[in-house]
């Protein structure tokens, strides 16, 4: 157990500092900047389309840090020969690979719940429908000072003690936006207490852990590419099977019944269907306890059944 914190600690840092982790994560943070922009230009669904635009660039980032991070934790260091460090030690492979994908999915997680922090802001700012709409200042300065604290801070640790600046801003930047919605959540427009109106919905926040659950399922598909193939291979495999799981009982489980093939793809291939709520934002905007319920249980056995299989091909793969 020890040594798998370790492996997982060690490739939870490593991905904080690739540089592509922080360009994924600012991108996604321009992007729920500027959808409030883009959602006013529909006639009555404009805080429908945000909300959809802002699940979406979650949906989007967590696969990419995913396919990144993972190519980054095996795939390189199995290019690079280091690897074979790692397993002179006293660690069996199916450690290393267990180990690898608990650090990468930390890494996916701190990035998910930072640009959910930043869309449940930006749902709340909601969109300037009309010209008579007035910005929400509270929002804006709960941002924006959570990210000056975040500039100044991390700029002063990387001057003085030589910290890393990305992995540091990424920290620190999750912390002080935390207390922003803190902030938010007990003061409404007006900068009066009032925790009823502070226009969060526990639906947003389900909808944004479902996809954490889809974005385990993806790490560990890329895990399981990374085992035996390059960074090209395991970005084209990944993406590929991500656009396959959105139409999976389109493709696969109207012809399941009658068909193994369609059987067999609908086992294999990921039903990112189940994660994805957006049918909900338009009709009920709740999801019950059961449907929840029936998404963990579902990411839990896949993810557990992909993993297996990576840990079975890393076990028969040429190390040297």
């Amino acid at each position: 157990m020890l040594r798998l914190l370790a492996i997982s600690k060690n490739t939870f840092i490593e991905t904080l500092r690739q540089p592509i982790y922080a360009v994924i994560i600012i991108f996604s943070l321009l992007l729920m900047l500027l959808a409030p922009a883009v959602s006013m230009y529909t006639l009555d669904e404009d805080i429908m389309l945000l909300r959809e635009l802002g699940l979406s660039t979650l949906f989007l980032a967590g696969l990419f840090i995913a396919v990144f991070a993972s190519t980054g934790a095996i795939t390189e260091e199995i290019e690079s020969g280091t690897i074979t460090t790692v397993l002179s030690k006293p660690i069996n492979r199916p450690t290393f690979v267990l180990g690898k994908f608990l650090g990468v999915s930390m890494a996916v997680a701190l990035a998910h719940l930072l640009i959910t922090m930043a869309f449940l802001m930006t749902i709340r700012h909601g969109v300037l429908e009309t010209a008579s709409d007035e910005i929400d200042w509270t929002v804006i300065t709960a941002a924006g000072s959570a990210i000056l604290a975040t500039l100044i801070i991390t700029a002063f640790l990387n001057f003085v003690y030589d910290w890393n600046f990305p992995s540091t801003g990424i920290v620190l930047g999750t912390i002080f936006i935390g207390f922003g919605i803190l902030f938010l959540v007990f003061i409404d427009r007006d900068w009066h207490f009032n925790p009823a109106e502070n226009h969060f919905e526990m639906f947003d926040i389900i909808a944004s852990g479902l996809l954490l659950l889809a974005l385990f399922a993806l790490v560990a598909l890329a895990i399981l590419f990374s085992t035996r193939f390059n960074e090209v291979l395991t970005l084209s495999f990944c993406v590929g099977i991500f656009l396959l799981g959105l139409i999976s009982d389109w493709v696969f489980g109207r012809f399941a019944d009658q068909h193994i093939w369609a059987k067999i793809g609908s086992i294999l291939t990921p039903n990112l269907q189940i994660f994805w709520v957006s049918d909900a934002i338009y009709e009920s905007g709740t999801i019950p306890a059961s449907y929840l319920l029936l998404a963990i249980t579902y990411s839990g056995l896949y993810t557990a059944g992909i993993l297996s299989l990576a840990v079975a091909f890393f076990q028969r793969r040429q190390i040297g």
